[in-house]
């Protein structure tokens, strides 16, 4: 059986970043990324006819998500993914953390739902159709974090510790299948968590984090059992071709590594982006009480006063 996916890259030369970020495209992918930044382009142009703002940063947070995932599955490293450990680790971790944050905190979903017409009244556009699966069980289950975290967990431990990842890496379509879930389990773990668009689930700030810090530790735990193993743990790798001049375990090692050092990453990205969400709708909830206070000339205030007077009538 041909575990190399592609066949040719049974005599890589040694890795390199050099050599890793040479362009070499998964079809599937390059037609996903370039699909995806033509179609939030179109969304963009679309509102600034209509003369509509859209923020500039989601723009560029939302382009740079999906360079994240051009760049491990579009380039060689997604070739050197498939016989060493370690890169595949970074694959894993940029398309399964990284990516998917970009990509929510460029709104898509919102720019997607300011964007698309309105249908007429009775049938239904795609604007209705993507209305009803956001209020869908259907995305109330997926979104909710009894079924995020476990999955999130289940991904690293159920896929690495037995015999589905080999089998998956046995064929091209398998090694994609398992990137696609990689990023749908990421974006549906830290949508709830972070994303800017409307969902079905969404906790308060303070429940945000524990769900954020909920799955993390797993994931160290994860990187540091793969550092500590005492024998390569992933039979694709067990035998590195001779061109790599690598040892199984040293690369695991890296790997598990990678996975640690990871977790700690879209941590810290996350929680600056939920404290700044946090201090933006703290302030918007100020400015809308002062605003209703301008609107009716402090009603609120004035009703209070005369309560006060009438109570000291009743007093005297």
């Amino acid at each position: 059986m041909d575990h190399s996916g592609h066949g040719m890259n049974m005599d890589l030369p040694p890795f390199t970043l050099g050599r890793g970020l040479q362009f070499s495209a998964d079809p599937f992918f390059l037609a996903g990324c370039v699909l995806a930044l033509l179609l939030y382009g179109y969304g963009v142009l679309r509102l600034r006819r209509r003369g509509d703002e859209w923020p500039v940063g989601r723009t560029v947070l939302f382009v740079v998500g999906v360079l994240t995932i051009a760049l491990v599955m579009c380039t060689r490293l997604n070739d050197y993914g498939m016989v060493m450990f370690s890169v595949h680790m970074v694959q894993h971790m940029v398309i399964s953390m990284l990516s998917p944050i970009l990509l929510l905190l460029g709104a898509p979903v919102t720019l997607a739902l300011r964007a698309l017409p309105v249908a007429r009244r009775g049938s239904k556009g795609p604007r209705e159709l993507l209305l009803m699966l956001l209020h869908s069980r259907y995305m109330k289950v997926v979104t909710h974090p009894a079924f995020t975290i476990p999955l999130f967990i289940a991904s690293l431990y159920a896929l690495y510790f037995t015999p589905l990842f080999d089998y998956l890496m046995g064929s091209t379509t398998g090694h994609l299948a398992m990137m696609v879930h990689f990023l749908a389990v990421g974006l549906f773990f830290f949508w709830p968590i972070m994303g800017v668009d409307p969902g079905p689930h969404r906790p308060g700030y303070v429940m945000r984090m524990l769900e954020l810090f909920a799955g993390m530790p797993f994931h160290a735990f994860f990187g540091i059992a793969l550092m500590m193993a005492s024998q390569p743990m992933v039979e694709v790798y067990k035998n590195p071709p001779a061109s790599l001049g690598i040892d199984a375990l040293s690369d695991q090692s890296a790997a598990g590594g990678i996975a640690w050092a990871f977790s700690e990453i879209p941590s810290v990205l996350v929680l600056v982006a939920l404290v700044f969400q946090w201090y933006r709708s703290e302030q918007r909830t100020a400015k809308r009480s002062d605003r209703a206070a301008d609107r009716d000339g402090d009603q609120e205030l004035l009703a209070y006063n005369a309560y006060l007077a009438s109570l000291q009538a009743r007093g005297r």
